[in-house]
């Protein structure tokens, strides 16, 4: 069974962008001679998991040679959420979506056959894929993350994430909730609950206990899937990345160009 996949390559023009004067946002700064969206793509197209295609752009992008491979090209909104409610739109309710960021410049497609097949094995509504710091450590030891230290080890979050259409209304109200609270923590208590709050600073909060509190802020049930394969979560966020993200690229390249 093939997935449809929403990329997400919508927004305004950031710092990333503003080293590029003719990207319209993030997603199309060239990463070694290729914009990002376009490398992310092309993983995705390699993967037999993934049918159709779905980009999420800035109405001035939609004729930009880096979506050329895309099924369809969709207006993105002000905000994510409105960006994943176009892309969603019309997909059906109860089929399994997977949803991209567009800033993977190193994403494969085993990495995306891995997580495909890990969020069906799932049977939920919501996936969300992670990555254990030892096994990304062992691939690039120099690509910084925000890590999340849970009792079963030390995860960051990845690219991917796959959802059901029908969990939407219940994610908008949830981000939405989580967006005015971040710097509040009386708020985060109220949406996470104090216990929750508690085990995770002293590092005993499991996965299981995450995915369990996950499930009934969504009103549906919500799955870790921890990846072993380190670039999907090798993303760009920051000026430094893009350098990163080069020299990355061009390693990989000169290894296949070897092999």
């Amino acid at each position: 069974m093939t997935l449809t996949c929403v990329v997400l390559a919508g927004g305004p023009r950031d710092a990333v962008a503003e080293l590029d004067a003719e990207a319209p946002n993030k997603a199309f700064v060239p990463i070694a001679g290729r914009a990002l969206v376009a490398r992310t793509i092309e993983a995705l197209r390699a993967s037999p998991s993934i049918g159709r295609i779905v980009v999420v752009a800035p109405e001035d992008a939609r004729a930009h040679p880096a979506l050329a491979e895309a099924d369809e090209r969709r207006p993105d909104g002000t905000r994510i959420t409105d960006s994943l409610r176009s892309g969603l739109a019309g997909l059906p309710r109860d089929e399994l979506v997977v949803v991209a960021a567009s800033d993977l410049p190193i994403l494969t497609p085993a990495a995306v056959e891995e997580f495909t097949h890990l969020a069906q094995a799932a049977h939920a509504d919501a996936v969300y894929s992670c990555v254990e710091q030892r096994t990304h450590l062992l691939r690039f030891p120099h690509v910084p993350h925000t890590w999340a230290h849970l009792r079963d080890g030390t995860y960051c979050g990845g690219g991917l994430v796959a959802l059901r259409p029908r969990v939407l209304p219940s994610l908008e109200q949830f981000l939405e909730r989580l967006g005015h609270a971040r710097k509040n923590p009386l708020a985060l208590a109220s949406i996470f609950g104090w216990d929750i709050l508690a085990r995770y600073a002293v590092r005993r909060l499991t996965i299981a206990e995450a995915e369990q509190r996950a499930s009934s802020l969504l009103a549906a049930p919500a799955r870790a899937a921890v990846c072993t394969h380190a670039e999907i979560a090798v993303n760009v966020d920051r000026i430094s990345d893009v350098w990163l993200a080069d020299r990355l690229v061009e390693r990989d390249e000169a290894h296949r160009d070897r092999s």
